[in-house]
């Protein structure tokens, strides 16, 4: 082999996973493309393609994947790389188990960012039949021929599944699509807003690539328009087995985000999700989640359960806070008297609450020999690192569980949720409140709902700590329940 010569023959090695094989082919050398030696190492005088395994799978396929690729020039080494990476890469993926991978779109993206670097057009040149060599081994060997629709001429017919991934490669690895989630992760770490919420962000993607998938539509911002946003809407309840349309339409809203988004970083010309929503039934007056009544929260507080739950369900019935700002408390929370709750929903700031004194005790046995930094429910640790669930999720199913097995429930057919759980706590003290005549924006400024007017809503610093205490012990539990804090078994 001649490395002088104008024209280099080489050939490619066999076939591989992905339904390659180059054959001998003829191409132009440019200039060398220098050091470049990402993913390529010399074994003997040939080139080879080695991949690194990730630690988990390196008892079952070794520390590194290899493949040769039967030339001892690096020029035509860097040609020949990337559908060879491609396919280990493709190996490593099925070995975890992660039908949904794609790594030649991985491969595409490293090849575009090059081609947009490249600094000579001999490099761009060298660059682009590089791509051309590896989209021919992602499309494979023929399997058949068929007639040429407009001359009639037979042509070469591949496998429809390698000829959708070659077709994506070429278009990526060319600059002439961008993958719809090439940014989301981006987006996904600059928000400020609930591991729930986030969980939907990547929920709506999962279910707009799996449906343009399945529907022959490119997973492309170039190939998604208004009309194909419709498409995928209607599509919707069935993709979902019949969730709600409130539900759905959360979706369609964290995917409208994700396109404003992108629409200020000149990524789409417009947000093609803005105005699209499913239509949602009116509900009637008695398919409202609703409040605890008193008998319930006797049942619930009166109940065979753990002393965490029961000292979890009395701090929320007597403060009206939701679940999660109460199992994330610190000891340093529960300090003089008052209650410091992690800001939730639109919330701005964390909020103040008086501590009730009927939950003194409570507290002063959860905080008694702990630091400051110490959790006050530490039944319910912190989620696994990468989890979107919030830290109550565990809390919040262990409620569920023990209020069916009560029998306070009440499920409407058709409805997913019961109309009563862990937030009819905050519904009931509201309303035990309000029976108390008690005003209502003091009550908003205790369970940190926004306050009515533009006066106590955009001026007013809030009301003072005597007027929340005032509102906070208005609210008794009902005279026949237990009355020691330590009731559980």
């Amino acid at each position: 082999m001649n490395e002088n010569s104008n024209v280099l023959k080489f050939q490619s090695v066999g076939g591989s996973a992905l339904g390659t094989k180059l054959g001998t082919q003829e191409v132009i050398l440019g200039r060398s493309a220098g050091n470049d030696k990402r993913y390529l190492e010399q074994h003997g005088n040939k080139w080879r393609v080695v991949v690194s395994v990730p630690r988990e799978l390196q008892d079952i396929l070794g520390t590194k994947l290899k493949k040769s690729l039967g030339t001892d020039s690096l020029s035509v080494a860097n040609r020949m790389k990337w559908g060879a990476v491609a396919e280990l890469k493709q190996k490593i993926a099925e070995a975890q188990d992660k039908t949904t991978s794609a790594p030649h779109i991985e491969i595409a993206l490293e090849m575009a960012k090059l081609l947009k670097d490249a600094s000579t057009p001999e490099r761009q040149h060298e660059i682009e039949e590089g791509i051309d060599i590896t989209g021919d081994m992602l499309r494979g060997s023929e399997v058949g021929e068929e007639p040429d629709p407009e001359t009639g001429e037979p042509q070469p017919r591949y496998n429809p599944e390698s000829e959708r991934r070659a077709g994506e490669f070429m278009r990526i690895a060319k600059g002439l699509a961008t993958p719809i989630d090439l940014s989301h992760n981006k987006y996904l770490d600059q928000l400020t807003v609930k591991p729930r919420t986030k969980a939907d962000d990547i929920r709506s993607m999962k279910l707009l690539k799996g449906w343009m998938q399945d529907n022959s539509v490119g997973p492309f911002l170039e190939t998604i328009d208004s009309k194909t946003a419709v498409r995928f809407m209607d599509a919707l309840p069935e993709l979902t087995n019949g969730l709600s349309p409130v539900t759905l339409n959360k979706y369609i809203r964290r995917l409208s985000r994700y396109w404003q988004w992108l629409q200020k970083r000149s990524e789409v010309d417009q947000d093609i999700w803005k105005g699209l929503s499913l239509s949602v039934p009116v509900t009637p007056y008695d398919e409202v989640e609703r409040a605890f009544t008193d008998d319930e929260v006797i049942t619930l507080l009166n109940g065979d359960i753990s002393q965490a739950m029961h000292d979890l369900m009395r701090i929320g019935a007597l403060t009206g806070c939701r679940i999660d700002p109460i199992v994330c408390l610190k000891v340093k929370d529960c300090q003089d008297g008052v209650f410091i709750f992690k800001p939730q929903k639109k919330e701005k700031r964390e909020r103040s609450c008086p501590i009730h004194s009927d939950l003194e005790q409570i507290i002063k046995r959860r905080c008694e020999g702990k630091e400051l930094e110490d959790d006050v429910f530490p039944e319910w640790p912190l989620p696994k690192k990468n989890s979107q669930r919030e830290r109550s999720f565990k809390a919040s199913q262990q409620f569920t569980d023990y209020r069916r097995k009560l029998g306070v429930d009440e499920v409407i057919p058709g409805r997913r949720r019961s109309l009563v759980n862990f937030h009819s706590f905050r519904r009931w003290f509201i309303t035990t409140a309000e029976r108390a005549d008690q005003p209502e924006h003091i009550i908003a400024a205790v369970v940190g709902h926004k306050r009515p007017g533009m006066t106590l809503g955009r001026y007013s610093a809030g009301p003072k700590l005597e007027q929340a205490r005032r509102c906070v012990e208005a609210v008794h539990l009902p005279k026949t329940l237990i009355t020691s804090v330590d009731c559980a078994i």
